[in-house]
């Protein structure tokens, strides 16, 4: 029978988590220091292709913003009156989302097995939990997350190293979904009940 992961395990799992979150946060550091103290907030590494420039996103990653969208339908009095509120409110809502997803992710990464197949799931949950909390202490702490990645060639959204994380974790959980997990992979982390059921019966 399947056993969830044991203390010493998910202590290993926050130490890496932890430890991915701090590199992101002294990338976001190091931005500050050389690209918003400078004078165009831009340093062209590749040019027309690729350059970090200084961002502090007040969406979600890569400019996604649920509430914005609402703002722009609904036109709120207060929100437009008071737009130091609405940001406010998007960072609590952003937060609440974050800390929820993070709790779940946890919950679900002690049920998933240590063996060997599921080594790369492991993997992938963890790099879910580093980027959301990367991104969650930028919102907390500023109200904003520092982005600076940008590939100027193709005019993607600026980005930082907590959005690769979840970005490479979201691209290898579809991979594994589609081409390497069965069915029965995931009944082991989620067995049936009714099934369990029957057997009790």
């Amino acid at each position: 029978m399947k056993k969830n992961k044991t203390k010493k395990q998910m202590c290993t799992a926050g130490i890496i988590a932890l430890i991915l979150v701090a590199i992101d946060q002294l990338t976001k550091y190091l931005a500050v220091i050389n690209l918003k103290q400078s004078s165009t907030g831009v340093f062209v590494l590749i040019p027309g292709v690729f350059e970090f420039r200084y961002l502090e996103n007040q969406s979600a990653a890569f400019g996604v913003d649920l509430l914005s969208i609402i703002q722009n339908i609904f036109h709120f009095t207060y929100w437009s009156e008071n737009p130091l509120a609405f940001l406010r409110a998007k960072m609590i809502f952003f937060s609440v989302i974050t800390i929820a997803v993070v709790i779940l992710l946890c919950v679900w990464y002690r049920k998933i097995p240590v063996s060997k197949r599921f080594r790369l799931l492991n993997v992938v949950v963890i790099l879910f939990v580093a980027g959301a909390l990367g991104n969650l202490i930028d919102r907390i702490v500023n109200n904003y997350v520092v982005d600076f990645f940008y590939f100027s060639l193709i005019n993607f959204p600026i980005f930082n190293v907590a959005d690769i994380y979840v970005t490479v974790a979201a691209f290898m959980f579809i991979i594994l979904g589609l081409f390497y997990y069965k069915e029965e992979d995931f009944s082991v982390i989620f067995p049936d009940r009714k099934h369990d059921g029957k057997h009790e019966n």
